[in-house]
């Protein structure tokens, strides 16, 4: 699948092989638009493919080792448009811990949902599924058991879209983001079983 991804804004400095991505983040990249601090940034290279597909998962690991600057993260995202986004990943902070976490930006507002995990952590799956114009974030440490980080709906999000990954550093650093073992697979995401829908 890597040579059906294309770049949304393509970074100074990058390696793309059958089986791996590099990309080298460029200082002050970043995704986010306006919430709390009214702050907006819209310059972080993504490397994306485009889909009409209605279900489907789309799995990818992450090695940030290099990582070492508050706020320097990689992941997987969904950059429609400046103001219609999604983004997981793992976000540097200090020496003792990162944050893991999720931004959903829809109509050019966004949000951030985040737990925090060790600075020893290095590495991190996450998997990317549509059920039409709603989505589902998970993550993995071993690429087998995901644990649901976030539900979504994108407003903008039930037509084509493209998806795929990304990586920058907000502040004054660098860093090197390793992608490997990609695969899009059938939706992982699997129908709601629980409460029917209210009648109409």
């Amino acid at each position: 699948m890597i040579e059906q991804l294309k770049w949304t804004r393509e970074p100074k400095e990058s390696t793309i092989a059958q089986d791996r991505i590099e990309i080298v983040t460029e200082p002050h990249t970043d995704l986010w638009q306006r919430t709390y601090y009214h702050f907006r940034n819209d310059n972080a290279p993504a490397l994306q493919m485009e889909t009409d597909e209605k279900y489907f998962s789309f799995i990818v690991k992450t090695d940030f080792t290099d990582s070492h600057h508050r706020f320097d993260q990689c992941g997987i995202v969904m950059y429609l448009d400046s103001e219609n986004w999604l983004k997981g990943s793992v976000e540097y902070e200090n020496e003792e811990f990162q944050h893991l976490g999720s931004v959903v930006t829809n109509n050019g507002y966004s949000d951030w949902a985040t737990t925090a995990i060790p600075a020893s952590v290095k590495q991190m799956w996450y998997r990317f599924s549509r059920r039409e114009d709603d989505y589902c974030i998970e993550c993995s440490m071993d690429g087998k058991e995901f644990s649901q980080m976030r539900v979504c709906h994108m407003w903008n999000g039930g037509g084509t879209i493209r998806f795929g990954v990304y990586a920058c550093s907000p502040e004054a650093s660098s860093f090197k983001a390793v992608f490997t073992d990609f695969a899009v697979t059938e939706c992982a995401w699997k129908a709601h079983d629980g409460q029917q829908p209210d009648e109409a």
